[in-house]
């Protein structure tokens, strides 16, 4: 899926049983300048809701667990001259937060925090203090000792280095873990072919000016290489409320589990009456009780954007958690899982889910380089956004037949559409998120979406503004 791959070594990563795990990976795509648009930038303005974040440590699960009915709200579920646009960084921006991908996990280092997180297949540390990490040339290194097991690391704070982990314990030969270390937003690998890629900043933030009611964000990462594994965003930190693009973490940890070998997706669920609520999706038409297979549960929450099974998938996964410590992995620290589908009476108490367009992004080009997945996994994931049913955004801005796998997300006050260009040889991840009405926000992403593929099929290359 990306010009080179690059085998990674394989590792024996299992959590319960360790089994081995073979991992292919790309060490690819990512990038960036951030462009801030005239919407608002931080994404916390009481149009887009309150800032959720806890402090270091994402993933706490609120009290209340439970599903409480299908009353709630229904949930779908370079430079650049331009004004309110910053330019492009002069060098490869650096990271406070940055993870090291290696085969079967990912280690998460806040530089700015001095916290470690180790999750993988064997096992996950949660958020450790490391007082004594020591930050210079642009590196974080240090060692913390968890429950017996010893973690040395050497983590740059720049995209796409090398990095090393190894890990050791009382009873076991210390293993050296090298890896590729992400950040959001990594450094392009070709800057001068990424700079083509800085006109669209510019006209996205002229369509992100015009959504006079819909405050909006868009992130756009090339995934092909033809302009150098850029990343552009304007208003890439707007934090709205996520709806149903929450379902794509829901859908990760689930493989990331596959992958480790912990459950089969030919393993079945006992769905029951109490875990049906409305909204999008077909397992609330069938009969219950019955046994649904995880595949079939992971497929529908994609294709249908099914709350069903969203639902069913967070209790089998173990509740917010979880998932909440795989987002926490990757430092993406504007997303949160904080309810169930429908649950209207955690809304109401302030419980939401959260998300932004470079979250979005970051997680996209995660799964796409290889690095949260293996590449079955992978393959499986973007093939159940292709099969989306729920196309009035995206697919409806571009000319029929343009290849997409993407994810919706419709709340009365959000609407968003994120996922893949697959137009060979043009790959590219996109996040159009909004807050608002949803009708016209529905318009808004449109419109975003059609910019985007207008520029990518430019026979300039896109390289000249309008």
């Amino acid at each position: 899926m990306r010009k080179s791959d690059k085998k990674r070594s394989s590792s024996l990563f299992a959590p319960y049983p360790r089994v081995p795990l073979r991992w292919l990976a790309t060490t690819v795509a990512l990038v960036v300048v951030a462009t801030t648009g005239p919407a608002t930038a931080d994404g916390l303005d009481p149009a887009t809701g309150p800032d959720h974040r806890t402090t270091p440590g994402y993933g706490t699960e609120p009290a209340h667990d439970g599903p409480t009915g299908d009353d709630g709200p229904v949930d779908e579920d370079g430079r650049s001259d331009e004004p309110g646009v910053e330019p492009a960084p002069e060098r490869a921006p650096t990271s406070e937060v940055s993870w090291l991908s290696f085969p079967g996990g990912a280690f998460a280092v806040d530089s700015l925090g001095h916290t470690v997180r180790y999750r993988a297949c064997d096992g996950d540390t949660g958020r450790v203090a490391d007082p004594d990490m020591r930050v210079a040339a642009g590196v974080a290194s240090g060692e913390v000792t968890v429950e017996g097991r010893s973690f040395r690391y050497r983590v740059p704070l720049i995209g796409r280095s090398a990095g090393t982990l190894v890990v050791s314990g009382p009873q076991a030969q210390p293993l050296e873990l090298p890896g590729v270390v992400v950040t959001s937003p990594q450094p392009p690998t070709d800057p001068v072919e990424g700079a083509r890629l800085f006109p669209l900043s510019g006209q996205l933030a002229r369509v992100v000016a015009d959504a006079s009611l819909n405050p909006s964000g868009a992130t756009v990462r090339d995934l092909s290489g033809r302009y150098g594994d850029q990343q552009i965003s304007v208003n890439g930190a707007l934090r709205p409320k996520a709806a149903s693009v929450i379902k794509l973490w829901i859908l990760v940890e689930l493989l990331r589990r596959v992958d480790c070998g912990q459950v089969s997706l030919d393993d079945g669920v006992l769905v029951t009456p109490a875990d049906v609520v409305g909204g999008t999706g077909q397992l609330q038409f069938e009969t219950f009780p019955q046994v649904v297979t995880l595949y079939r549960l992971a497929r529908y929450l994609i294709k249908y954007s099914d709350n069903v099974a969203a639902n069913v998938l967070i209790t089998y996964l173990g509740g917010f958690a979880p998932v909440n410590a795989l987002i926490d992995s990757m430092n993406q620290r504007s997303t949160i899982l904080a309810r169930r589908m429908l649950d209207s009476s955690a809304a109401q108490r302030g419980e939401e889910n959260y998300t932004s367009p470079d979250d979005v992004v970051s997680l996209l080009g995660a799964v796409w380089d290889g690095e949260i997945l293996t590449p079955a996994s992978r393959d499986l994931m973007i093939g159940f956004m292709r099969e989306q049913t729920l196309n009035t955004k995206i697919p409806a801005a571009l000319p029929p037949g343009v290849p997409v796998a993407h994810k919706t997300g419709d709340l009365p006050d959000a609407s968003h559409d994120v996922g893949y260009y697959l137009i060979p040889g043009t790959e590219t991840a996109v996040a159009f998120l909004t807050a608002g009405p949803m009708a016209t926000g529905d318009e808004t992403v449109r419109r975003m979406a059609r910019t985007v593929y207008d520029f990518l099929v430019t026979p300039s290359d896109g390289a000249v503004e309008e």
